[in-house]
């Protein structure tokens, strides 16, 4: 029960690794908001969490609008306390090269990947500040890091949350309030497989990802999900301002797939 006590708000959290985190944190003891733009998914995963005797609470809202971000962070306030963990999940992947990505395309993906991350800490600083603990958790990818192709403005986005964890990580230091980045390789989660469905040649491309990692595979939600757990627990309270690259030595071997 590591995060036993604790209040924690996942963002994309009615599926994939976001699902996954929030099902891990409310394993481990804390009361969970579950955020997502889709009511009904949000309350199938609150409904979930409840069945397996875990806390959660149905909190969703488009984290680019800012009046629904604060009306979702009050309510779970209201019915758990303060936010003392947030995982900053959501986000969106628009796939090509930086000229054939559509203006609206573009323009969400900053919405939500980077205008809802700030939206979502600017409401949940407030309280962590007013008790002088928190642990704030970007999750960037290692497209942030690397120049895979095909997805040039998601990877952008990505980029920019590694630098922003860092930065808080000094602005919030002295506060008690931790943060750290996640910066996962291909997991197998519907992202991806929305992503390879877009594309001419998806089970070619499949296999491409496995055999660029040198571990020989893409990782699971789980493997992301214990990562959020330890950077969220007080295992970590020594621990702020890193990028931990949860992607089987990926980013250390710096290949790509080839097109």
């Amino acid at each position: 029960m590591r995060l036993e006590g604790k209040v924690a708000l996942v963002t994309g959290a009615a599926r994939g690794i976001g699902r996954g985190i929030a099902h891990r944190f409310a394993e481990e003891g804390a009361s969970v908001g579950i955020m997502d733009l889709d009511a009904v998914a949000c309350q199938t995963v609150v409904d979930e969490i409840t069945e397996a005797e875990g806390n959660a609470l149905e909190v969703h809202a488009d984290i680019s609008d800012p009046t629904q971000v604060n009306a979702a962070v009050a309510k779970l306030q209201e019915h758990f306390g303060t936010i003392t963990v947030l995982m900053n999940n959501a986000a969106v992947m628009p796939a090509g090269a930086l000229h054939e990505t559509p203006l609206e395309d573009f323009d969400r993906c900053l919405a939500v990947n980077l205008r809802g991350t700030y939206l979502v800490c600017s409401a949940v600083i407030p309280g962590m500040l007013s008790v002088q603990n928190g642990s704030i958790i970007h999750m960037a990818s290692v497209t942030g890091l690397l120049g895979l192709p095909g997805i040039a403005v998601y990877s952008m986005t990505k980029g920019a949350l590694i630098a922003l964890g860092r930065v808080m990580s000094t602005d919030y230091a002295k506060q008690g309030i931790r943060t750290n980045t996640v910066s996962p390789g291909t997991i197998d989660s519907p992202m991806l497989h929305d992503f390879l469905a877009a594309q001419s040649r998806p089970e070619e491309l499949r296999q491409e990802f496995n055999d660029m990692h040198p571990i020989g595979r893409v990782g699971t939600i789980q493997e992301v999900a214990n990562v959020c757990l330890f950077l969220a627990s007080d295992e970590a309270s020594f621990v702020s301002g890193s990028n931990y690259e949860v992607d089987g030595g990926l980013s250390s071997k710096g290949e790509q797939p080839q097109d």
